[in-house]
């Protein structure tokens, strides 16, 4: 029996019954691992399949995330206050999951928010994750009329709904904020500065963190994982792994402990901003104090200084993240710090993670990792430019690029590009000086055989 004598409903319950569910052999059969393997670091806590039971009647595809796993990616779509069109975050949604992307979290903040939320659920072979927080705010006047129960409330409805996992922003309490007030860029978590808003005028403890094991009831009745959120995230490399990030990340390591012990599977997010120099041990704090729960970052940003091209300063940090033990990686798109992206920001935000990801599995050495990478270098020595186009992340870009000054479907089988051009090309000139070098060598041997002969 489960939590309070219940049958169990969530995979970890389930795995440590020593069930393996038809969500854990799915699992296993797309990460290559053995389904026990896969139940035992469910077990563990090692290993997530955010998997909501009214999703997973639906249309999910189960997956996992965890340390055996490959390194997956998050897209954030949803609209705004300022713009709102459902058919809009549909095309967001299957656009990002064409291009790669593991989970989708709805981060809708105006507008049919719940029609347009049942709407990704309802169409959606990924998990869906959300920020319950955003909703409730935008159903009050003023933030400080909420309750307690509007908080829980909300969480409740959203996993009603089919939500797969939510961010939870229980880890933020009332005496880490003048923690704050010497930061450059203060608090940017958006779930973060509503929750300190709430506790600074009432001057009362996070209502997340009082009721965190309400929460976890809610969570355990519908297979919700949590992804709890780090609301003290630095915003800037000024403020990087300071005391108010780490005394939240402390917090987030009780609060995950408290959440599998009543049944539940959890994440735990993480930075932000941080210079590549500190990547490795904000890693390794939140492995060791998180009990190696799977950590969720954004990117991180490497440097602060490219607005447009932050999709690039953030797989830096995301690859390098995901080498050091990072689990899932949430894009950061061109838009980043400018506006809510449209459909190309979002096919470029999860390309830029897609190679994040493939270079950290890469680095760890992930059994098979490397195969499509051998693959593609094959067909590229081969000049097998339409193989080059099938095994790339993008091919239709591949195969644009390539078309732009070659485009004759003579130039599909030529030894060149518009590089190096018939004469200087590389590849061409290795190949003919080993196949010159082989029949020389074979010549030689005959040669020999003859004399030898004689």
């Amino acid at each position: 029996m489960g939590h309070n004598g219940k049958s169990p409903v969530t995979q970890i319950q389930h795995a440590r019954a020593g069930v393996i569910t038809d969500a854990m052999r799915r699992v296993a059969d797309k990460e290559e691992l053995p389904p026990e393997l896969v139940r035992d670091e469910v077990a563990r806590g090692r290993l997530v399949i955010p998997a909501n039971v009214n999703h997973l009647a639906g249309r999910l595809d189960p997956m996992g995330i965890g340390k055996m796993c490959t390194v997956k990616i998050n897209a954030n779509i949803g609209n705004s206050a300022v713009t709102s069109d459902i058919e809009k975050e549909l095309e967001k949604l299957h656009l990002a999951v064409h291009y790669g992307a593991d989970t989708v979290m709805d981060l809708s903040t105006g507008g049919e928010i719940d029609r347009i939320r049942g709407a990704i659920i309802e169409d959606s072979t990924v998990p869906i994750g959300t920020v319950p927080i955003y909703q409730a705010v935008t159903q009050a006047n003023r933030i400080e009329e909420l309750t307690p129960d509007d908080f829980v409330g909300m969480i409740e409805h959203q996993a009603q709904q089919g939500t797969d996992y939510q961010t939870i922003h229980a880890g933020i309490l009332l005496e880490y904020l003048p923690l704050t007030t010497e930061r450059l860029t203060g608090i940017v978590s958006r779930g973060g500065s509503i929750m300190a808003q709430w506790m600074f005028y009432h001057h009362r403890q996070n209502p997340m963190y009082e009721r965190f094991d309400d929460i976890c009831d809610i969570f355990t009745c519908y297979d919700v994982t949590f992804s709890l959120g780090d609301s003290l995230r630095p915003g800037c490399l000024a403020d990087a792994s300071d005391e108010a990030q780490f005394a939240e990340l402390r917090t987030l390591g009780e609060l995950t402990r408290r959440a599998r012990e009543r049944g539940c599977q959890v994440m735990v997010e993480g930075p932000g901003h941080v210079p590549m120099d500190q990547i490795q041990m904000n890693a390794e704090k939140q492995q060791e104090w998180c009990d190696e729960a799977p950590f969720y970052t954004l990117g991180p940003l490497v440097t602060d200084i490219a607005p447009g091209y932050d999709h690039i300063t953030s797989a830096i940090g995301a690859a390098m993240i995901g080498w050091y033990g990072a689990s899932l990686l949430c894009y950061v798109t061109p838009k980043e710090h400018l506006g809510l992206p449209d459909v190309d920001d979002v096919r470029q935000g999860v390309i830029a993670y897609k190679i994040a990801a493939h270079a950290a599995d890469v680095a760890k050495g992930h059994p098979g990792a490397r195969r499509r990478d051998d693959e593609l270098s094959r067909a590229r020595y081969d000049f097998d430019w339409q193989r080059q186009f099938d095994l790339s992340l993008d091919p239709e870009t591949a195969r644009r690029m390539h078309d732009e000054t070659l485009g004759h479907d003579v130039f599909k089988h030529a030894e060149f590009c518009s590089m190096c051009g018939p004469k200087f090309c590389s590849m061409q000139i290795s190949r003919h000086l080993g196949e010159e070098g082989y029949k020389r060598v074979h010549a030689e041997e005959l040669k020999l055989e003859e004399t030898r002969g004689k």
